[in-house]
């Protein structure tokens, strides 16, 4: 299969990733796509934060019209069958939560519904591609497409590939990087966390201890990172605003079976904030607030 095939692309997750991601594929890159998700209310959750998106950060901007507007969002349709939207597409990346056992269930179904010689992708960011694909009967067409948000101002798409992704699936993912305006590099599935987040784990573990032993604000840890590294944002900041704390935690089992159990084992700080209910994510306190309400107290 080349990149001229693909027409129709499903993006499975119409979360904040399958959205935005949904969004490229059709102002970059021209193409048809459907948004799925478990429901029509979420379905269409995902297409009101595109044309919001679009509103606010395009046509209020002055970087374009009304008109193109309404050509990319018409280029995007909801449906929340997940098999009827596979057997539409030429292509069909996933964007679910970072749980294997849901992304096997996803990923057998797709295979189930794609015709034989669709590519099926995954947008996870750290879970092993090779375990993905055994949902499937297509080894050689499973592989990991790595978005960074905000997707449509990060250049980085890290392509995956597991111990049976062929090498023309490769090519495709690296070639659909490019049409859609990014910078594609390429790593194997045994690195957990690949290649940016496994950097920038050491970074953020580190700054967790900091804050551990009381030793800065997190505030004044982030200002650190940012200003003595040029960082547009600190890891502490970071994971405040897109609720990664409770998503590590709700990972750890599977970064432990990657990772071993002493270095997969989430940091202390991470559990007591989730258990004390601060999550991260919008709306939800996260570390800022628990260094303020909690840990100073202790």
């Amino acid at each position: 299969m080349n990149i001229e095939e693909i027409k129709h692309i499903a993006v499975i997750g119409s979360g904040a990733m399958g959205a935005q991601m949904a969004e490229v594929f059709s102002r970059v890159g021209g193409y048809q796509v459907t948004l799925v998700d478990m429901s029509a209310d979420l379905v269409n959750k995902g297409l009101k934060s595109i044309d919001d998106r679009l509103e606010r950060f395009f046509v209020a901007k002055g970087k374009m019209t009304p008109e193109e507007k309404r050509a990319i969002s018409g280029r995007i349709k909801g449906n929340s069958h997940l098999e009827e939207a596979a057997r539409e597409a030429d292509f069909v990346i996933e964007a679910v939560p970072e749980v294997l056992s849901i992304k096997r269930e996803i990923f057998g179904k797709l295979h189930a519904a794609a015709a034989p010689h669709v590519v099926l992708a995954s947008n996870t960011s750290t879970l092993n591609i090779t375990d993905i694909a055994v949902a499937t009967n297509r080894p050689g067409k499973v592989v990991g497409m790595h978005f960074f948000n905000p997707v449509a101002v990060m250049k980085l798409v890290e392509v995956v590939t597991g111990s049976h992704t062929a090498g023309e699936t490769t090519e495709l993912i690296k070639a659909l990087a490019v049409k859609l305006g990014k910078e594609p590099v390429v790593c194997r599935d045994t690195s957990y966390g690949f290649l940016a987040n496994r950097a920038y784990e050491a970074l953020r573990e580190e700054a967790l201890q900091i804050v551990w032993e009381k030793v800065a604000t997190p505030e004044d840890v982030d200002k650190s990172l940012k200003l003595g590294y040029n960082l547009p944002l600190g890891p502490l900041e970071l994971g405040d605003m897109l609720g990664s704390w409770k998503r590590r935690v709700e990972m750890e089992a599977d970064r432990m079976a990657a990772l071993g159990a002493v270095k997969g084992r989430i940091h202390p700080l991470i559990r007591e904030m989730v258990r004390a209910g601060y999550h991260g994510g919008p709306g939800n306190k996260g570390i800022y607030d628990f260094w303020r309400e909690v840990l100073v107290k202790w």
